[in-house]
């Protein structure tokens, strides 16, 4: 099973470590598209500021950012497993999961990037700024640049598995499962059901959402499932309390499940 997730815009810094090494990270078919981000980057991030905030969509309070991406070849850098804080990440918990789990886990996940394309969560990178929206001179759309690359790179690693995608709207654009292998990919969402002056009525949640998703992939990985098919991934969420709905869909086309919850 591969899990992709999305990156959160919260990161921690270590104040010691190694830097960046980018030919030790996983998926070395990524290196070179790696390497002129990284590159585009730097150089976007030292220059003009205002122009680099308008790029990178940074608030003023947040152009403290430009610098973290200026270091970004001499920074010390930390496991993506690490270096992620967001909701999700929080949810998942990666640091307190037992050795089996924390072993299914470094097999398992893939975090995307704007920057690095995707990473296996024992990867180590510095900090930075540069979300899946942006359009990075001269690379130009992220989305556009990472789907050649991830293409050829991530059928590979998916094998004849299934495929768990968790990614929001902005990285599910850098690379879209086709074919039979899209056939094999379950997408998530998730619902908040509540009964309103006696009627039952759901809604998307977007906060909610992303801590649900962290709690059902710490699950999995806990109970060491190992579905091999988006139908068998329906019975082991429900075989680990999930209230799940799906509908097998035409040939070629994702399977959409719906996780309901009644709390928040």
């Amino acid at each position: 099973m591969l899990v992709l997730l999305p990156p959160s815009e919260g990161k921690a810094a270590s104040e010691s470590g190694a830097p960046l090494a980018l030919d030790t990270l996983s998926l070395p078919g990524l290196s070179a598209a790696r390497e002129r981000a990284v590159a585009a980057l730097i150089a976007v991030s030292t220059g003009d500021p205002d122009t680099a905030a308008a790029v990178l969509g940074l608030t003023p309070g947040l152009r403290g950012e430009l610098a973290r991406n200026a270091v970004l070849r001499t920074a010390p850098a930390l496991p993506a497993g690490e270096l992620y804080t967001g909701v999700l990440y929080d949810a998942l918990g990666l640091a307190t999961l037992d050795a089996a789990a924390q072993a299914r886990a470094e097999e398992s996940l893939l975090v995307f990037s704007g920057l690095w394309g995707a990473l296996r969560i024992s990867d180590r990178v510095p900090p930075y700024r540069c979300s899946g929206g942006v359009k990075l001179p001269p690379l130009g759309a992220l989305g556009g640049y990472w789907r050649g690359p991830l293409g050829e790179v991530l059928p590979v690693a998916a094998g004849d598995g299934l495929v768990l995608d968790l990614r929001s709207t902005a990285y599910a654009a850098l690379w879209r499962p086709t074919g039979e292998l899209a056939s094999r990919t379950a997408t998530v969402r998730v619902l908040h059901e509540r009964v309103v002056g006696g009627v039952s009525k759901r809604s998307v949640v977007s906060h909610f959402n992303k801590a649900t998703k962290g709690r059902l992939v710490r699950d999995l990985l806990e109970d060491g499932a190992q579905p091999g098919s988006p139908a068998e991934l329906v019975e082991a969420l429900r075989e680990l309390k999930y209230t799940v709905e799906a509908a097998e869909p035409a040939p070629g086309k994702p399977w959409a499940l719906d996780v309901v919850v009644s709390e928040l």
